[in-house]
Formats: C-alpha cells, structure tokens, sequence
C-alpha cells in the first residue's frame, strides 16, 4: 500500500449481468485490463459506480473484488460516502479491513451541511481512518461547495489530505494548492488536462473506463514530461470520448461503450437507463474516432 497517489484514477463502473446482479467475475476482469493498460489508481464506489443503487453487502463485495484483482499493482481507493457521519465512519472502516489504500468521499449531500458542520463531519471521519482521505467535491450533485478556504480548514484535519475538484473553474486548484499551504493534494474531475496544467497531481476520471492507457498517458505528459504540444494534440484525440460520458451519460454511456469494445458489464440500474438506441450513435461515433469500434458494430 502506498500514501501517495498521482496520475489518472479511473472511477470505476460496477459490472452487472443480464439480470441486473453484480457480475463479480467481469468486474475482476474488467479491473486486470485496468491495471495491464497502465492505469494508475482506480476508485470503485463513486457515482460512476453506482454506489447508491448497491446494497451494503454488495458493496463490500465490489470493493474487495477490486482490491483482490489489482493486488497491490496500484492504488485503490473506495468511494465511502454517506449521508450519516456514522455510516461514513463504517464504510471507511470496511474498506481499510479489506486492505483499501485510501477513501473517497462527498460530502452529505442531501442534508446541505454548513462549514462547521463539514468540518465536524470530516474530522470525525479523519480521526477514525488510518488511511488517506480523498475529499470530493461536486457542487451539482452534493448540493454544497467545498471552496477553497473551506478546503483549506479542512487540510488541517488528520487524514484529508486529498481533494478531487469537480466545478469546471480550474482556477480552485490554484487556490486549494495556495491556501492549504502543501497540505492538500488535488486531483481534477471533470477538467484533466486543464487541471495538470494548474499543478493538480491527478484526475479522478470516467473517460478512462474507456481509455485507461491513453488517459494515464494524458497525465504523465502534462504533468511529468511537461509537453504541452504532445499533450495537447492527445486531449484533442480523446475529447470525443471524455464528452460522450460528461453530463447525464456518464454511467450509461460508458457501460454502453464497453459494452461495444467486448467488455460485458452490463446497463445501470434504475432509477438509471440504458442509453436509447438515439443516442447509441453517439457511443459509436466517440468510439470509432479513437480507433475503438469493433468491425462487427461499424
């Protein structure tokens, strides 16, 4: 196990089969290729995940399935979140007893907690970890801003010590690194490429469900090699994809896309639905234009 994450995590999509249950068996195989493809971390449990559609048991079973299959080869780090600080506090404890590197976690977000409440809440969650904490903060869906002075306040506390920054104003990372003093490592969401650029260490990404390799590339050319000019015809190459699973398509449109590449994973669960068939041009289109569509599908 290792303390310290760089590079391109990919939030992890949770396979089912054709009856809707968990496929553990492609999950462990849909984690190997992952890991072979040169991916430098993975997240299972986030939005991307499911997480709120899973039971607590199927939970624990995704997470020592993930953490079984990359076995050491690179960092895990299970989505914990919660809307109770007791529930967090556990979901935090069962992924450090399967061996988990770290946590990621929202905020609550249904109960739109105030700063001191935040700050309360992550303490407590820090206090009891003995592993790092990766902080989340995705306004549209938590329904609460993590923002850079809070964050800063909250670089304090023990065990959060990394942020993943999903608004779409790259300028946080510059004020997150300012602010917390080095205290706070930040990894990008939404924005990658951007965020290397403002001296993010890493990006929690969906894209790379689908190009693992080409997306951990992304990172260590920007971020390692300093090279713009490649970098930047790279994100060019890979933008079709990143956008196909942006906004409302991201867990059906990636399921959908490995789907097409020979990756049975299966749809999302409801309240989820798969991608209508409208929108299956989309999935191919974004596929075909980074070398990927199957001859079979074209």
């Amino acid at each position: 196990m290792t303390d310290r994450f760089r590079g391109t995590f990919t939030v992890m999509i949770t396979a089912f089969d054709a009856d809707g249950r968990l496929d553990l068996d492609a999950q462990a195989r849909f984690t190997d290729w992952q890991v072979r493809e040169g991916i430098h971390g993975l997240i299972p449990l986030g939005s991307t995940g499911e997480f709120l559609s899973l039971t607590p048991e199927e939970r624990r079973a995704v997470a020592k399935c993930v953490i079984d299959a990359a076995a050491g080869r690179v960092p895990v780090l299970i989505g914990a979140g919660a809307e109770s600080t007791d529930d967090v506090i556990a979901n935090v404890a069962m992924a450090e007893d399967l061996g988990a590197d770290g946590t990621m976690i929202i905020p609550p977000f249904y109960s739109t907690p105030t700063w001191d409440e935040l700050i309360n809440h992550f303490g407590r969650i820090g206090e009891a970890a003995t592993r790092p904490v990766m902080i989340y903060n995705n306004p549209a869906t938590a329904n609460v801003d993590l923002t850079p002075p809070l964050v800063a306040e909250l670089s304090k506390l023990p065990r959060i010590d990394y942020i993943k920054e999903s608004t779409m104003d790259v300028t946080r990372i510059r004020d997150i690194l300012e602010f917390s003093e080095g205290r706070m490592t930040v990894f990008g969401g939404i924005m990658g490429f951007e965020s290397f650029v403002e001296g993010a260490e890493g990006w929690v990404a969906v894209g790379s469900n689908i190009l693992p390799a080409a997306l951990a590339r992304l990172f260590t050319l920007t971020a390692d090699h300093e090279d713009y000019h490649a970098a930047r015809a790279l994100y060019r190459e890979v933008l079709p994809v990143i956008r196909l699973v942006g906004g409302h398509r991201y867990v059906a449109g990636s399921k959908a896309a490995l789907n097409l590449m020979g990756h049975a994973v299966g749809g999302p669960r409801p309240p989820r639905l798969p991608l209508p068939a409208a929108e299956m041009t989309d999935v191919e289109n974004a596929l075909r234009s980074v070398g990927l569509m199957p001859h079979s599908a074209a």
